[in-house]
């Protein structure tokens, strides 16, 4: 295959690996998406050269997100997600963290990552250091804990809520109960499934 051939992934691959091997652990091609395993101590460095770099222009952060993988040292993944609208590649860059370390904020790279890194703050109690306002966007004021660490417990915290009847704000127990569901397959809102009824009968045809 000459290298007018290689797909453009791979292309990025090999640019990635030669300007920024460095700060590189890893890196994958899966499902025709690029992503590289770095450092906390490099992902700040790494980002800004994937959005710098004139063969990746990765110039928008699409999504940072949080894992929480318990049975690990490092029990926490930071997961940032890049897009090239110059190249039309998207690129995923992980870290890993434990419960003291934190990630640098990436603020002043990209300003969508002020929610995005208060999100996963809210979420799983991940630091970012260098964040100017580092505090809880979607859950309510005084809660404890962080809801999508895998021991967080459905029951037992307290919500804060506006109740119109009383017209106040009230605290309560949450209950997050989830209700057994007839998942009906052939609805446009639960997904396509691959033969749908009625094409046996186009087979049979033939």
């Amino acid at each position: 295959m000459s290298a007018l051939q290689r797909p453009a992934i791979e292309e990025l691959k090999d640019t990635v690996l030669r300007a920024f091997e460095a700060w590189i652990d890893e890196a994958v091609i899966t499902h025709g998406e690029l992503t590289l395993v770095s450092k906390a101590t490099y992902v700040r460095d790494l980002i800004a050269g994937l959005r710098n770099h004139p063969l990746c222009k990765f110039d928008q952060l699409i999504d940072l997100c949080g894992v929480d993988w318990p049975d690990r040292r490092q029990r926490f993944e930071i997961v940032y997600h890049l897009l090239s609208m110059r190249e039309n590649l998207r690129v995923r860059v992980k870290i890993a963290l434990g419960l003291e370390e934190t990630a640098p904020s990436l603020i002043d790279l990209f300003p969508v990552a002020n929610w995005l890194e208060r999100e996963a703050f809210d979420m799983y109690g991940v630091i970012f250091s260098g964040h100017p306002d580092l505090r809880r966007i979607l859950t309510d004021y005084g809660f404890e804990g962080f809801p999508l660490r895998k021991e967080f417990p459905l029951t037992g915290h307290v919500e804060v809520r506006y109740d119109a009847e009383q017209q106040r704000v009230v605290y309560e127990p949450v209950k997050l109960v989830q209700e057994y569901r007839n998942f009906d397959f052939e609805s446009p809102w639960e997904g396509m499934v691959r033969a749908l009824p009625g094409d046996e009968k186009a087979r049979e045809q033939k």
